[in-house]
């Protein structure tokens, strides 16, 4: 059988139908990015950020690594739901934009 079953299908999608969500992978499809980059990128605070970032998280969506006190997200291309997931993001605008935003406002990395 290839591919992810239905019901677990069924639940990325439910989570990716979430815009800042859907954003937020899109924006670590390439690198990494730190809650307080989050943050600033969807002006929202930091607990709402990390209860978007857990949903992914549970579901073994994003990976965590913490460097210091600081956490980063990347994506977890050893789920089983990366092949589903990247078949997504491909279809989607680059979001390169807002960290290059966030370079110019010098709060890329902010943390760090």
């Amino acid at each position: 059988m290839n591919g992810v079953e239905i019901e677990k299908a069924a639940i990325v999608c439910k989570l990716l139908g979430d815009k800042t969500r859907l954003t937020m992978l899109k924006l670590i499809e390439d690198e990494p990015c730190c809650v307080c980059e989050f943050v600033e990128i969807f002006q929202m605070s930091q607990p709402s950020i990390s209860q978007h970032l857990r949903k992914l998280r549970d579901a073994h969506i994003v990976k965590e690594e913490r460097k210091g006190q600081w956490i980063f997200y990347s994506l977890n291309k050893q789920s089983e739901h990366y092949p589903l997931l990247q078949s997504i993001l491909e279809q989607l605008p680059d979001q390169k934009e807002k960290l290059v935003q966030l370079e110019k406002n010098g709060t890329r990395i902010s943390c760090c």
